[in-house]
């Protein structure tokens, strides 16, 4: 049965995507020569997919992916986007367009660009993330398919762009499925759009696709580089250079078009207290790639965790991708900048990127600022196991994940899952992922956030889940207090049957920001505030702690929070309000952090 999640790459490209315009991703598309196509674009709704399908519920044989207009006076042709609305572009259309609020389904978008076309030269079309299906054409054509609304993908367009002239159609579907990844239920906003940066990539015939540069795990003072242009071909000449710890090394790629590279090397290690970034440059037949690039390990010792060869005390948050003040998709560095600030001031060190990857932005910013990230894949509550298609998905989804950020030094952990029940199935499809994943990197702690299941009474909970033998760390979320009565916590045991380091991965309760009362009274802050303090003294007597991430810095849109005058539509469980209000328990988890950085000095 295991044979059948193990799907190479190759087979999730086919599976996702059936056309060939579909290409590896390029690493670090920022450091390219890019262009980009933010902006506004115009915009139909297409509820009924008449743009896609005809009423016998098969492709039509002109989609509104080819933008055709009428030929003459009897050409029937009814929709023409030069006269559509038009949207900022990235965004979701939930908050960019007030009628789209509950919006699921299909828009088409479409924009006009110009571009220069360069012999010798290939144009890659890449996407941040679009969520949750897109349908790609380049003038008329179509140039493929991507599943999956959190991770980027690009496309080599250079036979279908023009010199001059050129348009761009994507169709964007975000209906929920059973089948989907994450599945038809989940407690954020399902919002649809292209919600992150779309860039025109031009590169050389032969190019760097991808490169990795950390420290050996075993061995901080050990550099390990690898490399590989886009084609299997010998003799091609690297240099890598890092001048200020005086590296320079030329290299030459092998038959399979990769190059390799272990050296000694003394940097200053990354930590939160330092978060040292070392200016990196990969050249190639006279093109640059420019990095910044952190140099750190990161390793388990029995229910330790060890930075850089010292124990440490993830003084973490929980944070969704949604932006301060006016909610929507965050999708730049502004929006990351002013969430790691409240999380600064939180006391914190330690970011949950929740419930799937972040945008780069938001991993770059952390780096910069000294947060150590946990990333995870949305493969949430009750996927569909046995689904083929479905691991699928979920294992192309923790690729790119990975292929995109491998090089940001701040991310500690890579996560698979959270909340799943257990069963057989489930735990063959969660331990192939984690299997999958050490194939990808071996230098990243694993975990998930598990559930508690099992109590041998009332006011005992012990760990039980057959995932912790493919975990380098138990995760696990609890809500007493809020969806168990609150008095508990000063009762309970936990038990935590496992030689390795606890963290507590959500945790928390909810208060409307201003609402006050006593603190036995739901929805206040100071129930809030009385549920923090005892859960802070319950969680800190675990043994083997080693961090948390309470949820969730800051209250987000849920639909399924539907309590009016209260959550109006909001999840209320944040620290911070979504106008920015710090909430009383925002100082008690201060509090608390402040001691354990002292503890941890």
């Amino acid at each position: 049965m295991k044979k059948v999640f193990f799907l190479g790459l190759v087979m999730i490209l086919g599976s996702l995507g059936c056309f060939s315009a579909e290409v590896p991703l390029v690493q670090n598309v920022y450091a390219r020569d890019i262009q980009s196509l933010n902006g506004l674009w115009n915009y139909i709704e297409d509820p009924m997919q008449v743009g896609y399908l005809d009423y016998w519920n098969k492709e039509v044989v002109h989609s509104y992916g080819e933008n055709r207009k009428p030929k003459n006076s009897l050409d029937l042709v009814e929709y023409d986007f030069s006269k559509s609305p038009k949207m900022q572009i990235p965004s979701d259309w939930n908050t960019a367009d007030k009628k789209l609020f509950f919006y699921e389904g299909s828009i088409w978008f479409q924009r006009n660009f110009k571009y220069k076309k360069l012999p010798g030269k290939r144009t890659l079309l890449y996407f941040g993330a679009v969520c949750y299906q897109a349908d790609v054409y380049i003038n008329g054509k179509k140039v493929g398919k991507h599943v999956g609304g959190f991770t980027p993908f690009n496309y080599d367009i250079t036979d279908f762009i023009e010199d001059g002239d050129n348009f761009v159609v994507v169709k964007v579907d975000n209906q929920r499925k059973l089948e989907n990844v994450p599945t038809k239920f989940f407690d954020w906003w399902n919002y649809g759009g292209i919600t992150r940066d779309v860039l025109l990539i031009t590169l050389d015939n032969t190019y760097v696709e991808d490169y990795s540069l950390h420290l050996n795990k075993n061995d901080r003072r050990q550099l390990v580089f690898s490399a590989k242009i886009n084609e299997p071909r010998a003799g091609v000449r690297l240099t890598l250079s890092i001048p200020e710890l005086c590296l320079k090394k030329n290299l030459t790629t092998d038959a399979e078009g990769k190059v390799t590279l272990v050296t000694k090397v003394k940097p200053v290690l990354w930590c939160p207290e330092n978060p040292k970034l070392y200016d990196v440059t990969i050249s190639m037949q006279g093109n640059d790639i420019h990095d910044e690039i952190g140099f750190r390990t990161i390793e388990t010792r029995g229910k330790q965790i060890l930075l850089n060869g010292k124990p440490i005390f993830l003084r973490g948050i929980s944070i969704h991708e949604e932006r301060a003040y006016r909610t929507g998709r965050a999708n730049c560095a502004a929006d990351a900048d002013t969430l790691l600030g409240w999380a600064k001031q939180l006391g914190c060190n330690y970011i949950r990127f929740a419930h799937y990857p972040h945008n780069e932005y938001a991993v770059k910013e952390a780096e910069k600022m000294g947060f150590m990230v946990w990333s995870e894949i949305p493969v949430y509550w009750t996927i569909a196991w046995t689904n083929k298609d479905t691991y699928a998905n979920a294992q192309r989804q923790l690729h790119d994940m990975i292929y995109r950020d491998k090089n940001r030094c701040n991310i500690i952990i890579w996560s698979m899952a959270n909340e799943t029940p257990r069963g057989e199935a489930r735990d063959v499809f969660l331990s192939s992922l984690a299997k999958y994943a050490r194939t990808q990197d071996s230098t990243r702690l694993i975990s998930m956030a598990m559930e508690v299941t099992e109590t041998s009474s009332k006011y005992t909970n012990k760990l039980q889940d057959n995932m912790n033998k493919y975990v380098d760390v138990i995760s696990f979320n609890e809500y007493i207090g809020w969806y168990r009565d609150v008095n508990d916590t000063k009762k309970m045991t936990w038990i935590v049957p496992y030689d390795k380091p606890v963290i507590i991965s959500e945790w928390g309760g909810g208060a409307v920001a201003g609402r006050h009362g006593d603190d036995n009274t739901l929805w206040t802050e100071e129930y809030q505030e009385r549920l923090y303090k005892d859960n802070l003294e319950m969680l800190s007597k675990i043994e083997g702690l080693a961090g948390m991430t309470p949820w969730i810095l800051k209250d987000f849109l849920s639909p399924r929070r539907t309590l009016y005058g209260t959550q109006d539509w909001y999840n209320r469980k944040g620290v911070v309000s979504d106008q920015g209000i710090k909430k009383k328990a925002f100082w008690i988890l201060k509090k608390f952090y402040d001691t354990k950085a002292e503890q941890y000095k």
